[in-house]
């Protein structure tokens, strides 16, 4: 255990670097790809319509321009007027039925083959769109045969060839792609700064100060200031500054930890071979015949044993747990009496003692560890009475216990201030619990984790008169755990 610098050893952190595309420009780059998707969506059903409204309107030509020939009663039409009529409509061919009457339109002596037959009567937009795209994709000029009704009720049929149109549509499509790219550029640079500047540039100032803080935890200097903001980024800056706040104090506190630890190893390295030698010497006292040091050399002795013990599981709390418990069966006011004895409550001069503890009443625990747990609770006591000074004050201290089956429950109770409320939420927590200025909150931690090992629980009672009262619950062993010898 280092007394210095972070708990387990320098421990080294992965440089975070920052990525090569940042989110504004993803976001701008799924923009233009949005945009141009959208464009493609609505270009092939437009390409469509701009195919058929072409069509649409040779026929509606070739339908003014032969209105005339349809009622002239000319039978054979002049050549030149044919091929007026033709170059005005841009076809190859025009052809009037009504009725059993046809009429044709033509400077050609033969027609030429058709390669296409849109007839514009029949609505069909998905035969459209893929005749639309044939077209666009031909790579030779085809002929195309357009059937359309005429305004006089006959049917309209020119031959066209398809070359102009491929031209037009191919016109319409850059235009449109044009129109999407600059409109993709216009929405995506709009979406990019305004993005950025409301969202992305708030995450990139919380990750900074993220990767900034990893680097060094314990400056406070580097813990996150909350921008004000009322929405989830601002929520989200508020938290990470809780958390960072937080985290600063655990590592501070561990750190404290860290160096305690070290500190208690060497006192406890050293009063361990000093306690050694009071065991020695008590040892030599033992066989002194005076009747006073044959009736304490015993208590002292086993004072001694158990201190050395402690001093040997001292380490234990922060380095790994309690003992598991040796559990026998105790006369609990017995052990109450030699607790009190131990604290020198037995004739106190300030302080009135009561073992309210039934004589025959016997629970399953470890004898050492509950000694410890009783010490540790009024010793407690003993310490928060002390600060009455008074002497009109009243400082009582009292141990009751019961059964209720196979549960036993203690309770330590005094007549001292009581636990101040900021003590209550850390009560049992080691460094945190201390209820008194100087107190460490150790004994109680200690205490709660044996209590814990038995399978018990231990609280503080809320209690309407003074002082405090810590309760204790210790349930028996189950089964044949259950067998024990009384002690």
């Amino acid at each position: 255990m280092a007394a210095n610098g972070p708990i387990g050893g320098e421990e080294k952190r992965p440089k975070v670097g920052r990525p090569g595309l940042g989110l504004s420009w993803k976001l701008l780059l799924l923009t233009i790809l949005f945009v141009m998707a959208s464009a493609v969506l609505i270009y092939v059903p437009s390409l469509a319509n701009f195919r058929l409204t072409w069509l649409e309107d040779r026929l509606a030509m070739a339908d003014a321009a032969s209105t005339l020939i349809a009622s002239s009663e000319v039978v054979e039409i002049p050549r030149d007027m044919q091929e007026e009529v033709l170059r005005s409509v841009g076809a190859e061919a025009i052809v009037i039925r009504n009725g059993s009457v046809s009429r044709l339109i033509s400077n050609a002596e033969t027609l030429p083959m058709v390669d296409r037959v849109a007839d514009l009567r029949v609505p069909s937009p998905l035969g459209r769109i893929v005749d639309a795209f044939d077209t666009l994709a031909a790579a030779e000029p085809l002929t195309v045969r357009v059937i359309g009704n005429a305004r006089s009720g006959a049917v309209l049929e020119i031959l066209i060839e398809d070359r102009g149109l491929r031209a037009a549509m191919i016109d319409f499509s850059v235009n449109v792609l044009w129109l999407a790219a600059l409109l993709s550029l216009v929405i995506g640079g709009l979406l990019y700064f305004s993005v950025n500047r409301l969202f992305v540039r708030p995450i990139r100032r919380m990750s900074d100060n993220m990767v900034a803080f990893s680097a060094s935890p314990e400056d406070g200097s580097r813990v996150i200031a909350p921008s004000g903001r009322r929405d989830e980024i601002g929520v989200a800056e508020e938290h990470l500054a809780e958390m960072q706040s937080d985290l600063r104090h655990t590592l501070q506190q561990q750190r404290h930890l860290a160096d305690l630890g070290l500190a208690v190893s060497k006192v406890n390295h050293d009063l361990r071979n000093m306690l050694a030698a009071a065991q020695l010497f008590s040892d030599r006292i033992g066989t002194i015949s005076d009747p006073n040091v044959q009736r304490f050399a015993p208590k002292l002795i086993a004072a001694l044993d158990r201190a050395i013990a402690y001093c040997q599981t001292t380490l234990a709390y922060g380095r790994a747990q309690e003992n598991e418990p040796s559990r026998r069966l105790l006369a609990l006011s017995r052990l109450v009496d030699e607790v009190a004895d131990s604290l020198g409550l037995i004739g106190h001069p300030a302080i009135e003692w009561e073992n309210r503890v039934p004589p025959d009443l016997e629970i399953d625990a470890d004898p050492d560890q509950l000694f410890r747990v009783l010490v540790n609770l009024c010793r407690n006591a003993i310490q928060a009475m002390d600060g009455d000074l008074g002497p009109a004050v009243l400082r009582r201290l009292s141990v009751d216990a019961g059964r209720q089956g196979t549960m036993v429950t203690m309770a330590v109770s005094d007549t001292g201030p009581g636990v101040p409320e900021k003590a209550r939420a850390h009560l049992f927590q080691a460094f945190q619990g201390g209820a008194r200025a100087g107190g460490t909150g150790l004994g109680l931690a200690i205490s709660a984790e044996i209590v814990r090992a038995h399978g018990g629980t231990i609280s503080l009672r809320d209690t309407p008169g003074p002082g405090a009262t810590f309760e204790i619950v210790i349930p028996d062993r189950s089964g044949a755990d259950g067998a024990a010898q009384a002690v």
